[in-house]
């Protein structure tokens, strides 16, 4: 692990994260009534409650705005307050909650994988991306993941900024 992404780590209080890509593999699964189910790595909800348990913040935005009961009832299993969802603009709900916590951007990790997280990732004190993220080509952002979007990314952050602030696990 480089030393500047350990330094990066240990100022961050407020992680945000992206669903789609991230959280799951992208993949949705319809039925002729709809959205029927999405996957949740259980690694990611692990992770969840750590970073609660250590009293950080932990914050859901999702440009997704159809069928965005199964976000929710992951949501609340896991204990996340803060969820955001048919965000048009990312950096504009970032920039809310630095001001609702008083922080600053060197205190916000974000891990995304595409597009609509690309002003967030530039910005933040720490970013992060899967692996299987299509923007790599675009942006190096200071860790990408070794798991992929689904199998447990998130996680992975949480334990770097765990591991970095010398947080029990």
């Amino acid at each position: 692990m480089k030393k500047t992404v350990v330094e990066k780590a240990k100022q961050i209080k407020l992680i945000a994260t992206d669903i789609d890509g991230v959280w799951t593999d992208s993949k949705m699964y319809y039925g002729v009534d709809g959205l029927l189910m999405k996957s949740f790595s259980t690694y990611d909800g692990m992770a969840t409650s750590l970073l609660l348990k250590n009293n950080f913040i932990v914050v859901m935005i999702t440009s997704e705005w159809e069928n965005i009961e199964i976000l929710k009832a992951r949501a609340k299993k896991l204990n996340i307050d803060e969820i955001y969802f048919n965000e048009k603009d990312k950096l504009n709900r970032i920039k809310y909650l630095l001001a609702k916590y008083d922080l600053q951007m060197k205190n916000i990790a974000y891990i995304g994988d595409d597009l609509n997280d690309l002003s967030v990732l530039k910005e933040v004190g720490l970013s992060a991306m899967p692996s299987q993220s299509p923007i790599l080509n675009l942006f190096q952002p200071d860790i990408v993941t070794e798991k992929k979007g689904g199998e447990g990314s998130f996680r992975e952050l949480a334990d770097i900024i765990l591991n970095a602030q010398k947080m029990i696990q």
